[in-house]
């Protein structure tokens, strides 16, 4: 038994966690999900086309086994597909050797899928689909990309819309299912953490019914980092120095970033003032002075700004309550 559990561990073998309904249910909607791409692409796109679209099995295998996930949701769906075919299709124009144009096609898709946010992996298999398609798909040239991958891509989402949707707990995408779930209690104590033992997991897991792409143990480990780091977090009032950003660390529609713009310096460092402004999240634009030591009660993280993002800063000092 011992032996069976480590060689399932050792190829990454999940507990199933997901009902006999949920799986029947996934099944269907990839059933649905294909041959509803292979009709409506044979009639606007032609036989020759409709036997191109493979990569949307891997997509439907998404859409409808994760519909929740990351990589499920429509701009991923969309922009991975259009604009790796677009990759694909301008490799396999300029690059005469097919070899060289297929890697670089993918290398190059998974490049800009990365930037633009849309990691899509079925979208890997479209670029290589451009180049090595065959004479009927050069043919095609960009119209590839119009059909019949844009029209591929738009018939699995609208199908992945309307078979979820009368399923409450399937609902696609995940904005829509998440619309109709319970809101957290915000009246909770936000700084009491109680340890989460494998028996609550695995309830929570049942609850949701329905594919998680993350091991347990991934899971336990996240909630153990992100509840441990929030009773070590507290930042030193010299710590709190000018031109810095620092964020409240809450989520949602509590999320602020501050600015010190400028700070009075003593021997108690504690009393100092700061003017700070927010510059980002709720109370944007609005400007205040707190003491130092006020102002790293309320910190919980220091950011940098990359562009239009923001990038956490380890603090060194960190101090436990």
């Amino acid at each position: 038994m011992r032996d069976m559990k480590k060689l399932t561990e050792v190829f990454g073998v999940e507990p199933s966690l997901v009902s006999h309904t949920e799986k029947l249910v996934s099944a269907l909607g990839g059933f649905a999900g294909v041959v509803s791409i292979l009709l409506i692409t044979q009639h606007f796109a032609g036989t020759a086309s409709a036997l191109i679209v493979a990569s949307m099995g891997a997509s439907t295998v998404l859409l409808f086994a994760v519909p929740h996930g990351s990589m499920s949701q429509p701009w991923p769906v969309l922009g991975g597909h259009v604009i790796a075919a677009g990759v694909g299709v301008t490799c396999a124009r300029v690059i005469p050797q097919p070899f060289l144009a297929a890697g670089l096609a993918v290398g190059l898709a998974i490049l800009v899928m990365y930037y633009l946010r849309c990691i899509h992996p079925p979208g890997g298999a479209k670029a290589l689909a451009a180049v090595m398609g065959g004479e009927g798909v050069h043919a095609l040239a960009y119209q590839f990309v119009i059909t019949p991958v844009l029209l591929n891509a738009l018939v699995i989402l609208i199908v992945a819309v309307l078979f979820n949707y009368p399923l409450a707990w399937r609902r696609y995408p995940a904005w829509l299912a998440s619309r109709h779930q319970p809101q957290p209690d915000k009246t909770a104590d936000k700084n009491h953490y109680r340890p989460i033992a494998h028996e609550d997991l695995v309830y929570a897991l049942s609850q949701i019914d329905s594919f998680v792409d993350i091991t347990e143990d991934d899971l336990l480990r996240i909630y153990t980092l992100a509840t441990g780091k929030e009773k070590q977090r507290r930042f030193d009032p010299a710590q709190i120095l000018p031109g810095h950003y620092y964020s409240n660390g809450l989520s949602s529609d509590n999320w602020s970033v501050r600015q010190i713009v400028d700070a009075s310096f003593g021997h108690e460092p504690e009393k100092d003032m700061v003017v700070y402004k927010v510059v980002a999240g709720a109370g944007r634009r609005n400007t205040g002075v707190l003491t130092r030591a006020e102002f790293a009660d309320w910190a919980r993280e220091e950011l940098l700004r990359d562009g239009d993002n923001w990038k956490r800063v380890t603090v060194e000092n960190d101090q436990s309550p």
